[in-house]
């Protein structure tokens, strides 16, 4: 068993950590960090829970220590990153120094030494780890997880782009308020309306999913050569982000074998066996009304992207659109972390 703990673990990501963490078994969690206001106090007294699952008996007794590196140490070898942006630019490299840092913020992904991984689709990129610590001189590192929306588009865009040549992809989102965190959009905003603005998630769909789709050689990162534009909208649902997908290829392809190669990809996780990877990370789904995100964002146990509605466009022969749910904050954030840890204790620890 692998000690692991939590920065950040009183969010509502931070508890999706913990509740995916709860009866893993290759990783123990030890430890748990938050805001000064929670230092010293026992995980339950520190926590509003907001999961449906009710907080895990095994942590409810930890005593939360401030996410300071500078006083406190940890007898972990894996630190699960929930942190906000502004606080993980400062924090995370100084736990890099002597951990590894399994990071969902988005504060160090575009770094060019920073591995940005989903492990079904760029795994080679874990190459960087070494090229980071000997740039940085630590002993430990950082990987990332790219955003929630990101992922979900390049799981279902990567047999495509294996097997077809993409020309451009048009995605339009429709993003659940977790996304958010808990109090991030008021009830009086999102009841009975949309928001069509989420603040820099288009430009990271835009650039994470050329960068994921990309291929490594010497250490340096070169971005997949197709054009994609996104718009993201914030919808009242409480988990599970919908995306709109339009594809054009270089080429005519027929229907039925984009639906095969996407229905039956698999890649390393599924060949390692990790425990969290989906046996199908893509489901396709067949009726004329799915994917939804009530019926599919649990999809084996969050972390298979639903796709449905694949068809072709009357734009041109070679294009062809379809929908696709994901659940944003399992596959999207802390299951992306823990599935690339996972492969991290598989493959290098």
């Amino acid at each position: 068993m692998v000690n692991v703990g939590v920065l950040g673990a009183t969010g509502m990501v931070g508890q999706r950590f913990i509740q995916l963490l709860d009866s893993h078994p290759d990783f123990n969690l030890t430890s748990l960090t938050a805001s000064s206001r929670s230092a010293g106090k026992r995980y339950e007294d520190a926590t509003t829970w907001y999961l449906d699952d009710s907080m895990p008996e095994s942590v409810k007794d930890i005593v939360v220590t401030d996410t300071n590196v500078d006083e406190v140490s940890y007898d972990v070898d894996i630190l699960f990153s929930s942190l906000p942006t502004e606080t993980a630019a400062i924090v995370e490299p100084k736990f890099a120094k002597n951990y590894i840092v399994a990071s969902n913020a988005s504060a160090m992904r575009m770094e060019k030494d920073v591995p940005l991984v989903i492990p079904e689709v760029n795994h080679e990129f874990l190459d960087l780890i070494e090229i980071q610590q000997k740039n940085r001189g630590w002993d430990g590192f950082i990987v990332t997880n790219p955003n929630c929306s990101t992922i979900a588009l390049t799981l279902t865009l990567k047999p495509i782009y294996d097997n077809f040549n993409i020309k451009k992809v048009y995605v339009s989102t429709m993003q659940a308020v977790s996304g958010a965190g808990y109090s991030g959009v008021s009830s009086m905003a999102i009841i009975d309306n949309l928001i069509p603005y989420i603040g820099s998630e288009e430009e990271k769909m835009e650039s994470e999913t050329l960068q994921l789709l990309g291929s490594i050689e010497n250490g340096k990162i070169s971005n997949a050569n197709f054009r994609i534009s996104a718009s993201c909208h914030r919808v009242a649902v409480i988990d599970g982000h919908t995306e709109a997908v339009f594809v054009e290829l270089e080429d005519n392809a027929n229907i039925g074998d984009i639906k095969t190669k996407m229905s039956n990809f698999k890649s390393l996780p599924q060949e390692l066996d990790l425990y969290s990877a989906p046996k199908n990370p893509i489901i396709i789904k067949e009726e004329d009304d799915r994917p939804q995100p009530r019926l599919d964002r649990n999809s084996s146990n969050g972390m298979g992207v639903t796709v449905g509605r694949l068809r072709k466009d009357i734009i041109s022969n070679n294009s062809f659109k379809y929908v696709l749910v994901g659940h944003n904050t399992i596959r999207g954030a802390a299951g992306a972390s823990i599935l690339n840890a996972e492969l991290i204790n598989k493959t290098i620890l």
